[in-house]
């Protein structure tokens, strides 16, 4: 369909003033006398280089804007290993890093990682439970203790994640 430029000029005019294409088709009939489907009114559209604007969707009620999912908490994940939060992500001072009651922790690394894990090794809680902990691609720590459904103390498991740090950071990682 061969338009004059003036009939380009309101068509343009119409994109922008945000009108969308069926309001612009309506408009053509009405004020210019020109019958166009859906798709050649699209295709004119493309042969005039012209974009209708995107229209901006109306933002949520505030009332009703989702809230985000608060984080997990440290612990044993249900039905899998243990997850510590990182230690930087505690709400706790890093002074209660070290045991309470002067327990004792110790943290080994692998030369080898378990398959599946980037790192892996043993740890050795105060109470004389042990488990072994390994890190996976995703930056995920896990914990598989020996004792079925054994779950560490809260200040071990800080003690833990802090030797852990260290431990990795003489090795590189």
């Amino acid at each position: 369909m061969n338009l004059d430029q003036a009939q380009r000029d309101k068509i343009a005019t119409w994109l922008e003033q945000g009108l969308k294409l069926g309001d612009i088709q309506s408009k053509l009939v009405s004020e210019l006398g020109i019958r166009m489907t859906y798709m050649e009114l699209r295709f004119l559209l493309d042969d005039l280089k012209l974009k209708p604007k995107e229209q901006e969707p109306p933002p949520p009620p505030p009332d009703k804007t989702p809230k985000p999912a608060p984080p997990p908490k440290p612990g044993l994940a249900s039905g899998g290993p243990a997850v510590p939060a990182p230690a930087d992500e505690l709400d706790e001072p890093e002074d209660l890093a070290e045991p309470a009651g002067g327990g004792n922790v110790s943290v080994t690394v692998d030369r080898l990682a378990r398959p599946g894990a980037l790192v892996s090794g043993n740890v050795t809680f105060s109470d004389g439970n042990s488990a072994q902990w390994y890190l996976d691609q995703t930056g995920r720590l896990g914990l598989v203790p020996k004792q079925t459904g054994y779950r560490p103390s809260q200040p071990d498991l800080l003690t833990f994640q802090a030797q852990l740090q260290s431990e990795l950071a003489k090795q590189g990682f």
